[in-house]
């Protein structure tokens, strides 16, 4: 039998509570608790990459350059991330709607050729996606795309392919599948982008994850998504005229003074 939990979970930084309470203990922000419902079910299974081979080093028998950054085919972005893409990185973009974030995503996707790229749309369908990437006018056979909302069935995919770099669009849209609250909650947001982490760390695999914006234009989701992530990048510019900045306001492999102009 399934387990109902219900908790009350803060908006900013994640902290959980029994009851609803005014100010956050966590983050001392005032109002941001609210309501989730949590079951956690014993018959989904829970797919875990392990490294069993991990050991501690000494730190300065660690070589950094045995695993060089990845080119992503696209100065610019190349610049912003701090000379290239880092292996087993998560890498946040975000931007209010209509600005480009899919479609700057599967412009990396179709121009990385020499990897494998697996793209995973909670948002189109994988004909819809084919459409706009003849509008872009690249291709890459390399470059795989899947329709899919389901955590669990995503990381089948995975283990099955074994991509070189991973594409979520959007973290919104996914859904663990051992939680009852729906895609786009704090809970779910939390759990999906952490166990993305996860995997990123344990197969050097670089993950994009898209995310969506609020009013205000922070990121959608628990402040919590940005503490986890190792790249946070901001998308903007006006959807009428034809270039696009793109900014890094966290980024743990490089500098954030950095900006790039894409069209």
């Amino acid at each position: 039998m399934a387990k109902a939990k219900t908790v009350f979970v803060c908006r900013n930084c994640g902290t959980e509570a029994p009851k609803w309470i005014g100010k956050c203990p966590g983050c001392g922000q005032w109002n941001t608790f609210s309501e989730e419902v949590i079951v956690k079910t014993s018959g989904i299974a829970d797919t875990h990459f392990t490294m069993t081979n991990a050991v501690p080093v000494r730190l300065h028998e660690v070589d950094s350059k045995s695993q060089p950054r990845l080119d992503t085919q696209t100065d610019e972005l190349n610049r912003v991330l701090g000379g290239g893409l880092v292996r087993g990185s998560v890498i946040l973009i975000g931007g209010e709607p209509g600005i480009g974030k899919s479609t700057l995503a599967l412009q990396v996707a179709l121009a990385m050729s020499n990897y494998k790229v697996l793209y995973i749309s909670g948002e189109e369908s994988v004909q819809q996606i084919s459409m706009r990437a003849d509008r872009i006018g690249s291709k890459n056979e390399n470059c795989y795309v899947l329709s899919e909302i389901s955590l669990q069935n995503i990381f089948n995919h995975l283990q099955n392919l074994k991509p070189d770099i991973l594409i979520i669009d959007s973290v919104q849209t996914l859904q663990d599948e051992t939680l009852e609250s729906s895609p786009g909650s704090i809970s779910q947001i939390r759990e999906c982008a952490g166990k993305l982490m996860k995997f990123a760390k344990e197969t050097a695999t670089p993950v994009f994850l898209i995310g969506h914006i609020t009013k205000d234009g922070t990121l959608a989701g628990p402040k919590i998504l940005e503490h986890i992530v190792d790249t946070v990048l901001l998308f903007e510019g006006d959807q009428h005229y034809l270039y696009r900045i793109l900014r890094a306001s966290k980024n743990r492999f490089g500098a954030t003074a950095e900006l790039a102009y894409l069209k």
